[in-house]
């Protein structure tokens, strides 16, 4: 007990409280875009502060925080990617160059053959600078075929490294082509020569065919572009060959 006594004494005066003035009332903090209750307003003594509090509560906007849709940025559409092998051949004089693309190298059907009216010593000049980027342009805005896809396009204004040059045109693949490409199913990546009468079915027997096959990296922009960018093998001298399908409207 008298411990108890003793705590007693000690810790009673720190909970018994003395009379003294009144506090002031604690600041009132206003809630942005919020209105305060009319409740509080009894703890308003001053008339002149009363008025200010009106007027700062006047002064928040009401208007609902969420955006609206027309300032809220549209993310701009992704690129795809893929890998495709891209054959670039030509007879070795007096003909025009061809570009050939395949998803698949034992499919002797391409997705995509074009002839370019490039002639094919002209095109391995270009190559000697180690720099060859050739643009396929097509602008014609009452025609219907601004709503077909990009390999239905039949003709291309043609531009080779910033020179309009020519055209090309979209070509069905002949038993020709198809035999052409079967002979180099085995080959991913190389460039050589392919001997006059050695493709069968070939009406031509007089020249020889120069051919350069690599993979490419097709990259669909959207609707109305697409590229195709040459990838150099690591032990391979460093060539930048790259052709762009843009459709203008």
């Amino acid at each position: 007990m008298p411990k108890t006594d003793a705590l007693r004494r000690f810790l009673l005066p720190c909970f018994t409280t003395t009379p003294t003035s009144p506090a002031p009332p604690p600041p009132l903090t206003i809630a942005p875009k919020k209105r305060l209750s009319t409740s509080l307003r009894d703890d308003l003594d001053d008339p002149k502060q009363e008025k200010k509090l009106q007027e700062d509560q006047d002064s928040y906007p009401t208007t609902p925080t969420t955006p609206s849709n027309s300032i809220i940025p549209s993310a701009p559409p992704r690129s795809s990617k893929t890998m495709v092998i891209g054959t670039i051949y030509g007879q070795r004089r007096g003909g025009h160059v061809w570009f050939c693309v395949q998803h698949d190298r034992l499919n002797t059907k391409p997705s995509l053959l074009l002839e370019l009216s490039i002639p094919t010593t002209t095109l391995i000049q270009e190559m000697q600078s180690g720099l060859v980027r050739i643009a396929l342009e097509f602008k014609d805005t009452s025609s219907e075929l601004n709503l077909c896809p990009l390999h239905s396009i039949p003709m291309w204004t043609l531009f080779c490294n910033g020179r309009k040059i020519g055209f090309a045109i979209k070509r069905r693949a002949t038993q020709q082509t198809r035999n052409m490409l079967k002979t180099m199913q085995n080959m991913t990546v190389g460039a050589g020569v392919i001997p006059s009468g050695s493709v069968s079915g070939s009406t031509d027997q007089c020249e020889e065919v120069l051919y350069m096959r690599a993979n490419y990296e097709c990259v669909i922009g959207g609707a109305d572009s697409e590229s195709f960018h040459l990838i150099n093998p690591e032990e391979g001298p460093g060539q930048e060959f790259s052709i762009f399908l843009l459709r203008s409207k």
